[in-house]
């Protein structure tokens, strides 16, 4: 199976509208609606040095930390700002984080994408679909997308 030949493009317009809605719902204290399955990502612009907020699905849930996926590939803003500076702060509910990103190998992405798909399998391969990559349900077809989809670990640091 090749990776996917064409990347999905952020969201413009109206529908860029939408996709910030949950940003203001965190900041309202609705953070518990999502009952952890999403999460605030407050970090550091590369450029700018300004403060940046995305929302993001949580893939999995760890003791020490949270891994999410990069939809839009490595090319999203977000994922690049955290390759330029780690140290962010996650929202999770109303609770704060102190959070160091840390991002994962193909074989440790492929993984995560299995577990996930086993727990969410439509979830899975919707996000298979969105990335252009083949979506059948297998598992080897799992691994194989979560090998070339991006996944960065955001552990806690204010334990």
């Amino acid at each position: 199976m090749q990776p996917a030949t064409r990347r999905p493009h952020p969201p413009t317009g109206w529908r860029r509208r939408l996709a910030r809605l949950p940003i203001h719902l965190f900041r309202g204290g609705w953070g518990p609606l999502f009952r952890g399955r999403l999460l605030l990502l407050i970090h550091t612009g590369r450029t700018s040095g300004r403060r940046r907020e995305v929302v993001l699905e949580v893939v999995a849930r760890e003791h020490d930390g949270w891994i999410v996926a990069s939809g839009f590939g490595p090319d999203a803003q977000w994922y690049r700002n955290l390759r330029s500076t780690p140290a962010a702060t996650v929202q999770s509910g109303r609770r704060y984080h102190a959070v160091t990103a840390q991002f994962l190998t193909p074989a440790e992405g492929g993984r995560v994408m299995t577990d996930y798909a086993h727990r969410h399998p439509r979830a899975a391969r919707a996000l298979c679909r969105f990335m252009g990559f083949p979506a059948d349900g297998s598992a080897s077809a799992f691994r194989t997308a979560g090998e070339h989809i991006p996944f960065v670990r955001l552990e806690q640091t204010d334990r």
